[in-house]
């Protein structure tokens, strides 16, 4: 009954004793590669060229949004009265129908709108009204000239058309930018809360003088972006890159460079393609896409550091009668000074050199001298280096394994896999590397 009591008691002080205990949470390595998505807003620069009204009245437009016109093409038409407005308004409806071009245009406007929609930029849903609104009236007006023409003529209604003096992509939304040069941009030039652009509709008074659409000559355009350090780090010696446009399933590839506005320094990434899709935007968002890099994939919490001797590689042997490799270590005592084997575990290898454990009782010392085998060559232990690395736990207590970190994020790194004193796929290792210390025991 003593016995037994004791064993009772011993065992209810270990189960009280291991609920106590602090668990030390673990991680199972997997392959994995780590996508950095990072989003950037960005300023659109175009050729372009505006072009006024040379004199007052109501305006209608002939060419749709976007639509690359040539020299001598009719662009819009301008009354003094707004008598052809009037025309149109009243004999159109029974006259003149969207034809199928036409509403797959306005569809492939709503599609892209609804992929891009945003909550934070509301009013990106009334530009796409006025937006629609106006290509409607647009493509009504259009189809109307062809088809109650001679009814005009017999009204007697008289109005200016003007013709396109240069060829080029036209748009109607005319902002502050058109002028604007890379050296130009600056930090405020990205504050969309004070954007404004005007874009006058078809049958609306405009004055003389008044920009009234504007032509983009050439289809090279570039993306100017602000970046933070990081990003000119990661990116400043890159000559070409890669982005994918938010909503719009396009990807281009640009030359980049970094450029000096007026108060810091931006990315610019110059394009040849898919400028027509953005002739409406002055900011687009934008991701840069990098390269897919395979590895092991680790939790930063995981990564510790810890400090090494450096030996040179070709100190190393191995022991007389075992399989082990370490060092020839020279001791000293009063009977004079010898040799003796030191097995030591490598932990890294670099250009010459190992890494191996600092200051180990049974181990090395900085001042402590190794033989080269075969040689009466001698090295003084001493200089020393740190390597990143994670407890290993797959034995039971922590193991430090280094590891070399090919990309990261703030919750992930990417280690390369297949190291001689790495990691493997599906070892165990600590969580967080702040709560353990090497050689503990560990309980999972």
């Amino acid at each position: 009954m003593i016995i037994f009591a004791l064993i009772f008691i011993y065992m209810v002080f270990s189960v009280i004793t291991y609920a106590r205990r602090d668990k030390v949470q673990f991680y199972e390595v997997q392959e994995g590669s780590i996508v950095n998505s990072k989003d950037y807003t960005g300023i659109i620069l175009r050729q372009e060229e505006v072009k006024n009204a040379d004199r007052s009245g109501y305006v209608n437009y002939y060419v749709r949004e976007g639509k690359r016109a040539a020299t001598g093409t009719r662009v819009y038409s301008i009354d003094e009265t707004g008598s052809i407005t009037s025309f149109l308004a009243d004999h159109s409806q029974d006259n003149v129908t969207l034809t199928s071009e036409n509403l797959t245009e306005l569809k492939k406007q709503l599609t892209a709108f609804s992929l891009t929609y945003d909550n934070n930029q509301f009013r990106s849903v009334y530009d796409t009204k006025y937006a629609l609104e106006s290509e409607v009236m647009e493509y009504m007006n259009l189809n109307a000239l062809d088809n109650l023409g001679s009814m005009m003529d017999e009204a007697g209604i008289s109005f200016e058309q003007v013709k396109a003096d240069q060829a080029g992509i036209v748009s109607y939304g005319v902002d502050s930018f058109e002028g604007l040069q890379p050296s130009g941009i600056s930090e405020t030039s990205f504050d969309r809360s004070s954007y404004a652009k005007s874009k006058t509709q078809s049958g609306k008074l405009i004055e003389k003088g008044a920009p009234v659409y504007k032509t983009i000559t050439s289809d090279q355009w570039s993306v100017v972006f602000p970046m933070s350090e990081d990003d000119i780090k990661a990116y400043g010696d890159k000559k070409n890159l890669t982005v994918g446009f938010s909503g719009r399933d396009l990807k281009a590839t640009g030359s980049f460079s970094v450029i000096t506005g007026t108060d810091g320094s931006f990315g610019k990434i110059d394009l040849d393609k898919y400028m027509v899709q953005f002739v409406s935007d002055r900011y687009v968002n934008f991701e840069i896409v990098s390269d897919r890099v395979d590895g092991l994939k680790i939790p930063v919490t995981a990564v510790t550091k810890k400090d090494f001797y450096l030996v040179p590689m070709d100190y190393m042997t191995q022991g007389g009668d075992s399989s082990s490799t370490g060092f020839n270590k020279e001791v000293y005592s009063d009977s004079g000074t010898s040799v003796v084997f030191v097995p030591t575990e490598i932990y890294y290898s670099e250009g010459n050199n190992y890494y191996i454990e600092m200051d180990q009782a049974d181990g090395f010392k900085a001042g402590d001298y190794i033989v080269k085998p075969n040689s009466t060559e001698r090295y003084q232990i001493g200089a020393s280096n740190s390597l990143q690395g994670v407890y290993n736990i797959n034995k039971g207590y922590a193991v430090f394994k280094q590891i070399d970190v090919l990309v990261s994020n703030d919750e992930y790194y990417t280690v390369k896999k297949n190291m001689t004193y790495g990691l493997a796929v599906y070892d165990h290792i600590v969580l967080n590397a702040q709560t353990v210390n090497e050689g503990e025991l560990i309980y999972q």
